[in-house]
């Protein structure tokens, strides 16, 4: 919702260019992660540090890619249960950045990335202060006051 600002409410204010301009820029950035990575790649071939290790960081690049793409994509449906662990997830997330941009690419192609989540909050705000602004009556210091009991027994 970074580059949204509120026209994800109304989809007003540019609200399709800057999904159409969201899902390149996550896919160039993918692409260019992609690029680096098999730089990297061919450095360990240059240093000749073997198969296993060739293996091991390829496995190690997949399979953080798909932690981050899950993680990335069950935060755009729900707040996470436990922040804590999720924070504890961040290293993660950083390794396999290329997932977490493609979740943000197939995201952008249906809806602004967190829409769906942010527009259920929005709506439940928006009814939650309706019903407590149609219970109030007006100028509460108009209200006639109710008289007490002032007798003794």
């Amino acid at each position: 919702m970074r580059f949204f600002g509120t026209t994800w409410v109304d989809h007003d204010g540019g609200y399709g260019l800057r999904r159409a301009g969201v899902a390149v820029g996550s896919l160039a950035a993918a692409a260019a992660g992609c690029l680096v990575l098999r730089f990297a790649y061919q450095g360990l071939e240059t240093a000749e540090t073997g198969g296993f290790v060739n293996a091991l960081v390829v496995v190690m690049f997949a399979v953080c890619s798909a932690i981050a793409f899950r993680k990335t994509w069950e935060g755009f449906a729900r707040r996470p249960a436990d922040p804590a662990r999720d924070e504890s997830l961040r290293s993660l997330r950083m390794i396999g950045f290329i997932g977490a941009l493609l979740a943000y690419f197939f995201r952008s192609l249906t809806e602004a990335p967190g829409e769906k989540l942010r527009r259920g909050e929005y709506e439940t705000a928006l009814a939650q202060y309706e019903k407590r602004r149609s219970t109030r009556a007006g100028n509460p210091a108009a209200r006639k006051k109710p008289k007490r009991n002032t007798k003794r027994k």
